[in-house]
């Protein structure tokens, strides 16, 4: 019997738990139409925040019960997931290791899966079809519109899945692609969209966002959307000045949007100090002791002085999460379970990443597509309680007020057809880089900007709260700001935001008037311990190990390759990287016995 094959055997003894928490009704229906159809491939259609992971691991739970399949693949567009996919499993007694890498061979010994990311299906598409392949296997598709990404990964993906056992694919939005692209596993139908004759996603089961609200499994979304005046110089060296809501011509307006997102004007701390007076009344009045924000910055300079901001204007310090940090999963999860306010991020949060406490989101990025803009307010929108609301502030710039009202009116987002480039979907906004080259003239040039309130978005209609019939005055102990539609009317809420707009504009003056811009950004909430995950003793246990041998190695003037020879000798089993944690322990401990 092969170590795979002995694999699926303990792993098959190991009857995982079915979800002990109650499934949401559109999670049975969606479970009930596969079990009765037990289909190859199955694509589910759910709004963010829907719960497509709970989904997909009871569903996993029950065919790994009925032994309909043996192993469990998960493929996720990011490392972070990794991690996320893997504590989630764990907690419904399935073991998913999300550590295994392309440079080790079979599945680990006490697992009953693993997790990866689609660049790992790439490089070694042969290597997943035979994990995948050795026992009947369930590869669960995350975000699965990221096999378009490039043809290389759909290509991948098919190659290494082709002849699993079982397929679910998941994406929190339909999707489109070119008429010669398509995605493997997904089921198509030809679409006109405009005159490209391209072909739209079709899902096995659907769960948009209007049913998402009516069962109280998300939290209706409130749009404050912010204008003001942008002053920058152009390539001719003159002076322009406009609004962002009033730019006319669509060069002008996005060269107003980029102004107004510049780090040296007075848009972004504005825009900072009406997110973080949000966030204090959900604390202190809304019913959410813990409510966070999340600020989007379209690069890592950027996403570095909104920090900054973030720290003068609120006097905290942000969680600071770039995609080139090694640290960022681990933030990630500090930030998720900490009390800390606000998180800026570039790209780390925008699709799959879970944080129930985010009830606000800062829109300070140039991107503008409708799949980067359905996933980044998803990530706002999970409802843990009833009665709950979350808050986009946003540029009052057309490209993005048209993508809020569309969510507005609860139509189901069809994507565009996917890049030929990942980052190129992002679509962001064409313009010089904000310094020139060397030996080249300054090009453009971001002078000034201001902020004002301009108006909440309900149902398509813009309310300013200026004089409307419909405001009834409110005692001031009832008004619930940026209050939970129902209870509040559209025109109340942008009352209200437009009252604290003048009492916002003296906060940020003050903060500048103290001059504490030059400061280091730090982490003033302390490292979580580790969750004593499984597959986290066993990357710690190898650790551990690796330390042990350098020592003994050292000790005795041995190579260190010899000292793990003699290792794996005392207590036999495979290499480390593919030893299951009872392994592991033991020769840790002989070992020390070495020392």
């Amino acid at each position: 019997m092969g170590p795979d094959m002995a694999t699926a055997t303990q792993a098959a003894a190991r009857a995982p738990q079915t979800n002990s928490r109650p499934l949401r009704a559109w999670q049975q229906a969606a479970l009930g139409k596969y079990e009765e159809e037990s289909p190859k491939d199955f694509l589910v259609t759910a709004t963010p925040g829907a719960g497509k992971t709970t989904f997909a691991l009871t569903l996993a739970a029950r065919l790994l019960a009925k032994r309909e399949v043996a192993r469990v693949i998960v493929v996720c567009p990011t490392d972070h997931l990794r991690m996320q996919w893997a504590d989630a499993a764990d907690a419904m007694g399935i073991a998913l290791d999300p550590n295994l890498t392309n440079a080790v061979g079979p599945v680990r010994a006490g697992t009953q899966g693993y997790v990866t990311t689609y660049a790992q299906v790439a490089g070694k598409p042969m290597l997943h079809a035979a994990r995948a392949t050795t026992v009947k296997t369930l590869v669960i598709l995350d975000e699965v519109h990221h096999a378009g990404d490039g043809l290389s990964w759909g290509e991948a993906v098919e190659e290494a899945y082709g002849r699993a056992a079982r397929r679910l694919c998941l994406t929190g939005t339909p999707f489109r692609t070119k008429a010669d692209e398509r995605i493997p596993f997904v089921k198509y139908v030809e679409d006109g969209f405009e005159g490209q004759g391209g072909l739209m996603s079709t899902a096995d089961f659907t769960y948009g966002y209007k049913e998402a609200l009516a069962d109280s499994v998300v939290r209706p979304v409130v749009f404050a959307a912010y204008t003001g005046t942008s002053r920058w110089r152009n390539s001719a060296g003159e002076v322009v000045a406009a609004s962002l809501s009033e730019a006319g011509t669509r060069s002008v307006e996005m060269q107003a949007w980029r102004t107004a997102l510049d780090p040296k004007g007075q848009w972004v701390p504005h825009v900072i100090a009406a997110m973080d007076d949000r966030i204090t009344h959900l604390r202190e009045e809304g019913g959410m002791p813990d409510a966070a924000g999340l600020v989007l910055a379209s690069d890592q300079d950027d996403a570095r002085e909104y920090a900054k901001i973030v720290r003068r204007v609120t006097g905290k310090a942000p969680e600071l999460i770039l995609s080139d940090d090694p640290k960022a999963s681990k933030k990630i999860e500090k930030f998720n379970k900490g009390g800390a306010r606000i998180a800026v991020c570039v790209r780390m949060v925008s699709e799959g990443v879970d944080v129930p406490r985010a009830a606000v989101l800062a829109w300070m990025t140039s991107y503008r597509t409708p799949l980067f803009f359905a996933q980044a307010v998803g990530r706002v929108v999970r409802a843990r309680t009833p009665h709950e609301s979350a808050t986009v502030f946003l540029p009052a710039v057309r490209p993005l007020l048209s993508l809020a009202a569309s969510m507005e009116e609860q139509r189901n987002h069809v994507m565009p057809p996917p890049k030929t480039q990942p980052d190129e979907e992002l679509e962001a906004l064409d313009l010089p880089p904000r310094e020139p080259r060397e030996g080249e003239m300054q090009k453009w040039e971001a002078l000034e900007a201001d902020a004002r309130f301009a108006h909440v978005l309900h149902s398509g209609t813009a309310h300013t709260g200026e004089g409307s019939p419909a405001v009834v005055p409110l005692e001031a102990d009832a008004e619930d700001f940026l209050g939970i539609p129902g209870l509040l009317t559209p025109a109340q809420t942008a009352e209200l935001l437009a009252k604290r707009d003048d009492e916002l504009r003296l906060r940020i003056a003050a903060s500048h008037a103290r001059g504490d811009d030059d400061f280091m950004v730090v982490e003033d909430h302390p490292e979580e311990d580790e969750v004593g995950r499984s597959w986290r003793d066993a990357a710690e246990l190898r650790r551990e190990i690796n330390r042990l041998v350098n020592r003994i190695a050292a000790k005795t003037s041995q190579p260190q390759a010899v000292v793990h020879t003699q290792l794996r000798q005392s207590v036999p089993g495979p290499p480390s990287a593919s030893a299951s944690v009872d392994v592991l322990r033991a020769r840790r401990e002989r070992l020390r016995t070495m020392l």
